[in-house]
């Protein structure tokens, strides 16, 4: 497994006492559409069953791929972390997004959101509005790589996110691959502040006008061991300590079987929990 630093491509830092902020594509702002309701959304992820349990963080490793996709189209390979009623809802998402719309290309970048209302009024993308606090000088945040899993190489690359509440400040820290990228604070959310009910992790995907659903992870069926794929899935329970995601507390969806699937693997000493996901996209339906 490869530490995606040795991939980076725009890896240069930041003046000391300065952090990066990503000039994006204007407009972009409320482009979200990250909700199972909303139409032309497609999923294959495992989740947690809702039973009251309280969560404090999630992680994972997840496989790095490229794609091509059309500009009103998006694919990401990520993690949720969410509570709140529907038009009250508290989501923080981070993971690896190809938008065309939003970063003016076709690249896998490392990208991160949040609502803290349903996706009404507040949030965004990145650091495209004020919310997410940078700490680090280096230009993780919509960063892309030079090599990817698929480009046929013995090793798949992982990108390693790991959101958490801290047990003191109550805001909510990000990191990849154990370096602190920066954090929400805990003035951003009411229903977050208490814990995360639901975490969600997988792939999701928004067709474009012509009707047609873009590829999800490397764009195949996850019927081989080089599938896309999200290893050593994990959470931080109530009381802050890091644990395995259980097999009975986990419900997999996937809502276009004919264009998306996912297989799950439950727990291995070599690999964690995980699980196998993906597929060609085409004309899945809204």
């Amino acid at each position: 497994m490869n530490n995606c630093d040795k991939y980076k491509i725009n890896d240069q830092s930041c003046p000391k006492g300065m952090v990066p902020i990503l000039k994006q594509r204007n407009g972009t702002d409320s482009i979200h559409l990250d909700t199972i309701e909303y139409p032309g959304q497609h999923f294959a992820t495992i989740e947690n069953i809702l039973d009251g349990t309280i969560y404090r963080g999630a992680e994972a490793y997840i496989s790095f791929h490229n794609l091509t996709l059309q500009n009103n189209q998006y694919s990401k390979s990520q993690i949720w972390l969410e509570n709140g009623p529907r038009d009250q809802l508290n989501s923080i998402q981070v993971g690896l997004a190809v938008h065309p719309k939003l970063y003016g290309d076709s690249l896998t970048r490392l990208t991160i959101y949040w609502t803290a209302d349903g996706y009404k009024k507040t949030g965004c993308y990145n650091t495209n509005c004020p919310g997410f606090v940078l700490v680090t000088r280096y230009h993780w945040l919509g960063m892309y790589f030079g090599r990817s899993s698929n480009d046929g190489g013995q090793e798949s690359i992982y990108v390693q996110p790991k959101i958490f509440q801290d047990g003191f400040t109550g805001n909510w820290a990000l990191k990849v691959h154990d370096e602190l990228i920066g954090y929400w604070p805990k003035e951003l959310f009411t229903h977050l502040n208490d814990g995360a009910s639901l975490l969600r992790f997988g792939g999701n995907t928004f067709t474009s006008s012509s009707k047609i659903s873009p590829p999800m992870g490397n764009g195949c069926f996850p019927d081989l061991p080089e599938s896309s794929n999200f290893l050593f899935v994990k959470a931080k329970d109530s009381n802050y300590q890091t644990v395995e995601i259980e097999d009975e507390k986990t419900r997999r969806y996937v809502d276009a079987y004919q264009c998306y699937r996912l297989y799950y693997g439950g727990y291995a000493e070599s690999t964690g929990v995980h699980f196998y996901y993906g597929g060609p996209g085409g004309n899945c339906g809204i």
